[in-house]
């Protein structure tokens, strides 16, 4: 009688297994995951709303499942709440670089349906700001503070934010650097501060919302808003064909916005140590 061994897979599956629950193997199956979805933004109106929606389906299902973990940042209890004070302080960012450069700016009234600008401007920021926040702060930041730490991982989600932005029409090496630090550092902090993807999506939010409104490019790219706003200063006051977020005002007012919220957050304990090991 002879015996027959066979080699089991099983340690194969479990190495896959862990490689998956690891901060890199989920942030990389997320990636994929959202970023598959973020195409539907592109097409706007309710497809970009959709779109929103089916993103934060498959972030859940990325943390639930592979990651194995809960997912406060996207609770549904005080959503609201959070999401308009996001808002309240991306209207205000931008609010208060307008008017500090009013005179830098030539407005003119846009014809067209108002309510229909708004919508439409709405449907695809929407879309935009909830994919790339799950993205960036969903995603990104926090497996790469499981990894290196808080402040790391704010460094370099900022830093790829802002070269992400690099290939957009009018970008220039500082304007890549301004966003980087205006909406890297700034939208990081607000979420190591509040600790919630709806606070971040409300600012984000509100901030491409005003500007595409007012008629500014948003990260270079022309915007169709009520308005029709011209650049009349010199571009490192105004930001130049790239829009507002290359101009030196909104990078000034972010840092002092992110300032406290770090601050903020180390107070309340929110931010990671780095460590060896830490998962």
């Amino acid at each position: 009688m002879s015996t027959t061994h066979t080699t089991s897979p099983q340690p194969t599956r479990q190495k896959g297994g862990r490689f998956l629950q690891s901060p890199l193997g989920w942030m990389l199956t997320g990636i994929v995951g959202v970023g598959l979805v973020s195409s539907l933004v592109s097409v706007g109106g309710v497809v970009a709303v959709v779109g929103a929606v089916v993103a934060v389906v498959v972030y859940w299902a990325v943390m639930r499942y592979v990651a194995r973990r809960d997912v406060p940042e996207i609770a549904k209890t005080g959503a609201v709440t959070r999401t308009l004070s996001g808002a309240v302080i991306g209207f205000g960012l931008i609010t208060v670089s307008m008017l500090t450069l009013l005179t830098e700016f030539s407005f003119d009234e846009r014809p067209g349906n108002g309510l229909s600008i708004v919508a439409s401007m709405a449907a695809i920021q929407v879309g935009a700001a909830v994919t790339e926040e799950l993205l960036f702060r969903g995603l990104a930041l926090q497996a790469l503070e499981k990894m290196c730490g808080s402040w790391a991982a704010l460094a370099i989600t900022a830093a790829l934010f802002g070269g992400l932005h690099a290939a957009n029409p009018g970008a220039t090496l500082w304007s890549s650097t301004a966003i980087a630090i205006e909406a890297g550092v700034l939208l990081g902090a607000a979420f190591l501060w509040k600790r919630s993807i709806w606070f971040v999506v409300g600012l984000h939010f509100a901030w491409n919302t005003a500007l595409g409104l007012i008629g500014i490019p948003v990260s270079g790219h022309a915007s169709e808003g009520l308005m029709t706003t011209t650049p009349t200063g010199p571009d490192l006051v105004t930001g130049g064909e790239f829009g507002l977020e290359a101009s030196i005002v909104p990078v000034i007012v972010s840092v002092l916005l992110a300032i406290p919220m770090l601050i903020a957050a180390h107070r309340r304990g929110n931010l990671v140590p780095m460590r060896r090991g830490h998962r």
